[in-house]
């Protein structure tokens, strides 16, 4: 039984959309992401939106799709724009240290800000703990939405081995940062110096016990390094849960849309299903699926097995009707009492071949070789040879086609009421604007014909 084609995903709407004011791609790695946040970006300019990229992408891919020598955590503006209709847009990566350091510097006052940012363990948090990637990108989504310059903000999201990474992590840093083992930290410096610690110790037994067993685990230099960390942080706590709810609450928006990018593979499709499934338990707004790099053909009426069969036929007929023959060997005359050749005879060779690729039995091919070869590659057996690899050819795609075409019902079983956009894979890499502006035109032409592989 054929399933009904999924409603497709509508692009320009969506976009052209003033209300639209954050369109997020995700997925798992190595779907296009990039590519198409780029794209979406190129397109909503063109038509009159003044966007944002914000990508978290090391390979600065995006920065040389769009002509830019590197991006970092400052917008930069992209040249090369049609900037007809009032659009604009700028790009930027994502430094995860910057953006943690700039939250230390906004929320506390200089001399506490230095403590913090040359203490030995925020330094290794903000470089790299778990989930820090994925929150920071958060924190400079809220900053530029705050900005209130750009009317639309397109984040392509952290690539990582789960796509539900992105979603837990702002809330697992907030509650790592504001949770009970940093307070136990803390509990010295809120009571108070020496006293406070007797104090302390008084009244909560098992502190003494706690901080031993973690100056065991950590070192004793490490704890000293989290005690003085959490004591200089502990005014900025509270700010970290607060910041991550408004980040929920922005991504749960009306103006928020999900995009969510996989190709047509299992496991990344697998991994679509999973987001789509977290997105509505979270109640945060789907726009659809871009399902990336789909195989089509221009002769898709002729199955594998037909093909195959005919590649069949026409390699039997070519063995049959027309043996192979050995080739001339280099210096040997097509006719006889012909001269010898150049290349045999040491003479001069044919500067028309000087280029030609060495054989077995000489180092160049000689003219009666190479015009041999000609022949039999025009002639009726190289005709019907070639035919038949053609057809293989063609009946290998129509399996892709047929495998791509199954893993993508199974989705849609799945999901029938999420919206597609089907991009076609493209011949080449994209990487330039022009690429970009053929994956946004991709994107926005979901006719029937461009939909199905």
């Amino acid at each position: 039984m054929t399933l009904k084609e999924p409603p497709a995903l509508e692009i320009d709407p969506l976009i052209d959309d003033p209300g639209t004011r954050i369109v997020v791609c995700c997925g798992s790695g190595g779907v296009g992401k990039t590519t198409s946040a780029a794209a979406l970006g190129v397109r909503a300019a063109e038509r009159g939106r003044k966007v944002v990229v914000l990508t978290i992408d090391p390979a600065r891919r995006l920065a040389q799709s769009m002509g830019l020598t590197e991006l970092d955590n400052t917008p930069r503006r992209v040249a090369g724009i049609d900037e007809s209709l009032g659009g604009e847009l700028h790009a930027m990566m994502l430094d995860m240290k910057r953006t943690f350091d700039e939250i230390v510097e906004a929320h506390a006052d200089p001399e506490r800000a230095r403590a913090i940012l040359d203490n030995p363990f925020y330094q290794s948090l903000s470089a790299g703990f778990a989930g820090t990637q994925e929150y920071m990108a958060m924190e400079k989504l809220g900053q530029l939405r705050g900005q209130e310059v750009w009317d639309l903000i397109v984040v392509d999201t952290p690539p990582s081995r789960s796509a539900l990474d992105f979603l837990d992590a702002p809330n697992r840093l907030g509650s790592f940062l504001d949770g009970r083992l940093i307070r136990v930290l803390t509990a010295p410096a809120r009571a108070g110096g020496r006293a406070g610690m007797r104090f302390v110790n008084l009244g909560m037994s098992g502190l003494s016990a706690v901080t031993g067993v973690l100056g065991k685990v950590l070192g004793t230099g490490l704890l000293k390094d989290v005690q003085t960390f959490a004591g200089a942080m502990d005014s900025m706590f509270g700010g970290f849960r607060q910041r991550a709810e408004a980040t929920y609450r922005l991504l749960q928006a009306p103006g928020t849309a999900f995009v969510v990018v996989a190709a047509p593979e299992r496991d990344a499709l697998r991994e679509a299903a999973y987001f789509v499934e977290r997105l509505a338990a979270d109640r945060m707004p789907l726009a659809g699926l871009v399902l990336n790099r789909v195989h089509g053909s221009g002769a898709d009426g002729l199955g594998a097995e037909r093909a195959l069969a005919a590649a069949e036929l026409l390699q039997e007929a070519a063995d049959t009707s027309h043996p192979p023959e050995a080739p001339p060997k280099p210096g040997a005359s097509a006719e006889p009492g012909a001269p010898a050749e150049h290349g045999a005879s040491g003479a001069e060779p044919d500067p028309a071949r000087t280029d030609g690729p060495a054989d077995e039995d000489g180092p160049t091919r000689t003219a009666d070789t190479a015009r041999a070869a000609d022949t039999a590659r025009t002639g009726p057996v190289a005709v019907e040879a070639y035919a038949a690899g053609l057809l293989r050819l063609h009946a290998e795609r129509m399996r892709v086609i047929a495998r791509e075409r199954r893993t993508r019902d199974r989705f849609t079983a799945l999901h029938p009421q999420v919206p597609v956009a089907v991009v076609p894979a493209l011949p080449g890499d994209v990487h330039d604007l022009t690429g970009l502006r053929e994956v946004g035109e991709c994107l926005a032409d979901q006719s029937p014909a461009d939909r199905a592989p």
